[in-house]
């Protein structure tokens, strides 16, 4: 019989005798005939096989440890800043963002519109939508529709109060102390970061109290410690309202009195800056306490800001800089900051329903939160970011029925996009122009009739990208200069068929975002806005501190007198007694005639 084909394959002449048994081996396999070396022992195979399996077993050990190890690291840092929704252990921070008049029905129009002028898919987010975990129903004790005091009370305070409140409660008019006082005394180092005047209602709750939010001269002098009872209460301040600084005659103030607010803060060893230039020469390592007021009242409009940034900082610049500063002045310390940055002027864009300027100003928010976001990467102390809004402004919806007919679903970005300011800019020009025109004298004939009929059709079409101005819109505005601004921005909004309800507050529910939605999960889902207080202090371990905080201004308040302390209860809302009520229909549904509105 032949012998197989493979029997006696020749080896390479070059081969190693390792190859050559390797080849042996293979044929062997291929004819089922022996190698004719030696059988391998049973015990060697076993010892092999056992072998081998302790290696595979060693390694899957191995791998496993590697992986727990990695997650009770990652378990333990997260537990450290409060990832399992827990209060937080060990050095920490907290910073507390307030996007003031923005509802949901904003991040859509600024997500539209964003991705119309960047030519983005339909699908990209912002930076906002990406960290949304809940909501918060916004109404006071007064009114099913707060004010921007009220509800940032409601922060401050963790409780419900009348719409005016600056950190005072309904019925008593009683101080209540707030999150911001508790943190500063309990050690950690605090900021506030605006776009409105500092004095505004939003920043003054956390370090001053007064029975009326007009009481801005009185809570400039408790914001640098002059005034307050417990004394100096924020380490950082960045924002506008530099004229409630500034005694009543000095060029730029606007006090009732002739304090200078800024020399008096010098002299209790405050930092001091009021231009961009000196801004931009700050480094890190701030001396506190530092006061930086950029604009006399509030800081401009981003759609107009945006051409004067040698002037105004940005919210992301201040922002930016404020958090490295606080970062650098707690790095050797056992407490961390708290800080909180704002979104003013949001509100009121929504105000004057103006939605070019809104749009502006909700990306420069979402800018600055997306700056927040990697500073908290980069941070080596455990930080924790919570977002949200006071209540909304405007009644702002993304469409807009303009005739009887019943209207297209449409909505134009376009429009906005068009624009290159704000209505509020838009009307400050023409009052300007109009007040040459009158200081040169000019007779009001037809002739200059005319001549200012062809500017405002030039300045509508170089600040608003509006070419087509009717007949009946100028006559508005010729008619009606003192209201130009709400004729500008009804303009913009009929042509980019944006709605509006209101230009006041709406009673809306508004989002809640966090960097870190384990360690803010006592926030997912709808609630209260005095929740969000209390989970403030509740994470900052601040319970205790407030409580006490609240006795001592109750005290100071019975020493020096209430009214001396935070002036004299409102008289112009009989419901301030923060009694639960629902607002009642009183019969007027009448059409009224807007002479001066003002936001």
């Amino acid at each position: 019989m032949a012998e197989p084909l493979l029997a006696h394959r020749p080896g390479s002449q070059n081969s190693s005798e390792a190859e050559q048994r390797g080849i042996e081996e293979e044929d062997a396999l291929l004819t089922g005939q022996s190698t004719g070396k030696q059988a391998q022992s049973t015990t060697q195979i076993v010892r092999s096989k056992w072998r081998e399996i302790g290696l595979f077993v060693w390694a899957l050990v191995a791998t496993a440890a590697v992986v727990v190890l990695a997650v009770v690291y990652q378990h333990s840092r997260s537990e450290s800043a409060g990832g399992d929704g827990s209060r937080p252990s060990g050095k920490h921070n907290l910073i507390f963002m307030v996007s003031d008049g923005m509802g949901p029905t904003s991040l859509s129009l600024t997500r539209t519109w964003r991705q119309h002028v960047e030519g983005l898919p339909y699908d990209e987010a912002l930076v906002l939508d990406e960290h949304l975990i809940g909501q918060s129903r916004t109404r006071s004790s007064s009114s099913l529709v707060t004010d921007s005091a009220a509800g940032a009370t409601a922060f401050s305070c963790g409780m419900k109060s009348y719409n005016g409140a600056i950190s005072v409660l309904p019925g008593t008019f009683e101080p209540c102390g707030s999150v911001m006082e508790a943190a500063h005394r309990r050690g950690y180092t605090t900021g506030l970061v605006v776009t409105t005047r500092i004095t505004d209602a939003t920043p003054a709750v956390f370090v001053a109290h007064a029975r009326r939010r007009e009481m801005e001269d009185d809570i400039a002098r408790q914001m640098i410690g002059e005034k307050h009872p417990l004394g100096r209460m924020v380490d950082l301040m960045f924002g506008g309202g530099k004229c409630h600084f500034l005694p009543r005659g000095e060029e730029n103030g606007c006090r009732n009195d002739n304090v200078n607010v800024v020399d008096m803060a010098k002299d209790e060893g405050w930092g001091y800056i009021d231009s961009k230039q000196d801004f931009d020469k700050l480094g890190t390592n701030i001396k506190l306490p530092f006061l930086g007021l950029f604009a006399d009242h509030d800081i401009p409009y981003e759609i107009d800001r945006q051409y004067q940034d040698d002037t105004y900082p940005s919210l992301e610049a201040m922002a930016t800089k404020a958090l490295n500063a606080l970062s650098a002045a707690t790095k050797d310390k056992d407490q961390g900051f708290f800080i909180m940055i704002e979104g003013s002027r949001i509100d009121h864009a929504g105000h004057s329903n103006d939605p070019a300027a809104q749009v502006h100003e909700v990306l420069a928010y979402d800018r600055t939160m997306a700056a927040v976001l990697d500073f908290i990467k980069k941070e080596k102390t455990p930080t924790l970011m919570v977002s949200t809004s006071d209540h909304e402004t405007g009644g702002l919806a993304v469409a807009r029925q303009l005739h009887r007919e019943y209207p297209p679903y449409v909505w134009h970005p376009s429009v906005l996009a068009n624009a290159s300011h704000s209505a509020g800019y838009t009307a400050h020009e023409y009052h300007k122009h109009a007040s040459a025109v009158a200081e040169h004298g000019t007779a009001v004939d037809e002739s200059a009739s005319e001549d200012m009929r062809a500017y405002l059709q030039e300045l509508s079409s170089e600040a608003l990208g509006i070419s087509d101005c009717s007949e009946e819109e100028i006559n508005a505005l010729v008619d009606e200069p003192k209201i130009a601004l709400y004729h500008f921005a009804d303009m913009i909004s009929r042509r980019a068929q944006t709605g509006w309800s209101t230009h006041g507050h709406s009673g809306a529910d508004v989002n809640i975002y966090s960097s870190d939605p384990h360690a803010a999960k006592g926030l997912a889902g709808n609630h209260e806005n005095t929740e969000i207080g209390e989970f403030l202090r509740s994470y900052l371990d601040l319970d205790d501190e407030v409580e006490t905080i609240t006795k001592l201004l109750k005290k100071h308040m019975d020493e020096v007198g209430a009214e001396k302390f935070l002036g004299r209860i409102p008289e112009d809302d009989e419901r301030l007694d923060g009694q639960d009520h629902m607002d009642e229909y009183h019969g007027d549904h009448k059409t009224r005639r807007c002479e001066v509105c003002g936001v």
